[in-house]
């Protein structure tokens, strides 16, 4: 079983949910990355989850477009994201999924990355252009050393679909929560309760809610019936407004009640 698979089941045990965190790895260095990925796992993430910058982020809302803007402009790169994980690895066991489009890694090599990815401590991999019709020759590398391939689903989705990803997906089920690209919201959508049960119906996998989730009260109310919940946007302003110790701070606060939230 994989961290992540193991990180699920124990928090299943413990009839607990598990907090998925997002920043852009290299925002607005990777050296800020490191040491905020510690941050945040002091303060109760589970899983963390580093986007891979790219020019044409077509999901992503402003805030993560402006965070992927800052990592490239600071040399950052998807060779070099794997040396940080590597360096994380020294001292945290957390779970890593990098989170994504297919361009950076079919540069790198698709057979090369998965083998490369595993090797510097990486778990899993969430590709939002990649879907699973096109994902078999990667999908085949990724599972021969362990790397999770880390399926969507949306409030579109249809049956075939849900039974698609359920089928090839594995880690768990990112279940975007609303129509639209990345970025907090002021409120979470009623349709994902039905949706969410419709998929535990077709899928053993875990699934997590992401997209949208800015405070611990929506995260809260997603955790009533997802079994992680994924805050992106509402970390990675806090690269805009802070720096230094007071940009640590202010993201292990604000993650310490994130999980407080879900715990409650």
């Amino acid at each position: 079983m994989s961290r992540i698979g193991d990180t699920f089941k124990k928090l299943g045990e413990k009839r607990e949910k598990a907090l998925i965190t997002f920043i852009t790895a290299g925002d607005p260095d990777l050296s800020v990355t490191e040491e905020c990925m510690l941050e945040m796992e002091k303060a109760g993430a589970d899983i963390i989850e580093l986007g891979i910058p790219f020019s044409d982020p077509m999901a992503d809302g402003p805030t993560i477009q402006k965070s992927s803007e800052r990592a490239i402009a600071g040399g950052t790169t998807l060779p070099k994201i794997l040396e940080m994980v590597k360096s994380v690895r020294q001292r945290s066991a957390i779970p890593v999924v990098l989170m994504g489009y297919f361009n950076p890694v079919f540069r790198y090599g698709t057979k090369k990355f998965p083998a490369d990815a595993v090797a510097a401590g990486v778990d899993g991999i969430l590709l939002v252009d990649l879907p699973p019709e096109e994902a078999g020759d990667f999908q085949k590398e990724a599972s021969a050393v362990g790397l999770d391939v880390i399926s969507l689903l949306t409030p579109t989705s249809d049956s075939g679909r849900i039974e698609k990803v359920a089928r090839l997906g594995s880690g768990f089920i990112y279940y975007v929560s609303v129509i639209g690209v990345t970025g907090a919201r002021e409120s979470v959508a009623d349709s994902l309760f039905a949706k969410v049960a419709e998929i535990r119906e077709q899928s053993p996998l875990p699934i997590a809610v992401g997209f949208g989730i800015s405070d611990p009260v929506q995260a809260a109310r997603v955790a009533r019936v997802a079994d992680g919940v994924v805050v992106g946007s509402a970390i990675v302003r806090l690269f805009e407004q802070f720096q230094g110790e007071e940009l640590k701070d202010r993201v292990r606060g604000f993650v310490a009640d994130l999980k407080v939230g879900i715990a409650g």
